[in-house]
């Protein structure tokens, strides 16, 4: 009789997200998060234009809550992540960007004392670890936070 492999025979948490159309296993598990707790977001469904010198570009957030809230997940987070995050703050200061990491004691790079959760709070932008915090997703719409989504080009 043939044995199975355990580690083979199940699909990885990537690999279902894959499979279900998520760029990531994270992506896929703070979707079925985001659904367990009734709150329905679109899954990359906008385009942010901002220009990243010396080109126009196009941000895609991962989620986008009702409330105006925009969740962008993360397992890495490499310099061009955080560069492009800094231009886009920049240029579109009034947009609630948060970040969902896989772990944000993460440091920045292997040298580094920074973690990914200071350079958030260095920058004043709230993040969590894993899943998107109960409290996020029952906020209340504000009409800044629906101004600055409508002047991204989103909703």
């Amino acid at each position: 009789m043939k044995q199975i492999n355990r580690k083979t025979a199940r699909k990885s948490v990537k690999q279902v997200g894959l499979e279900n159309g998520f760029r990531s296993g994270l992506e896929s598990a703070v979707s079925e998060d985001l659904k367990a707790n009734g709150v329905d977001a679109e899954y990359e469904a906008h385009k942010v234009h901002f220009t990243y010198p010396p080109r126009d570009a196009k941000y895609t957030p991962d989620f986008v809550l009702p409330n105006g809230v925009v969740i962008e997940s993360k397992g890495r987070f490499v310099v061009a992540d955080r560069k492009k995050h800094l231009i886009i703050q920049e240029q579109h200061p009034a947009l609630d960007i948060r970040f969902v990491f896989s772990n944000s004691r993460n440091r920045i790079s292997k040298g580094s004392k920074t973690t990914y959760a200071m350079w958030c709070e260095k920058h004043g932008f709230r993040y969590a670890d894993r899943t998107v915090p109960t409290e996020w997703m029952k906020e209340k719409s504000t009409a800044t936070r629906l101004q600055a989504l409508k002047e991204a080009g989103i909703k």
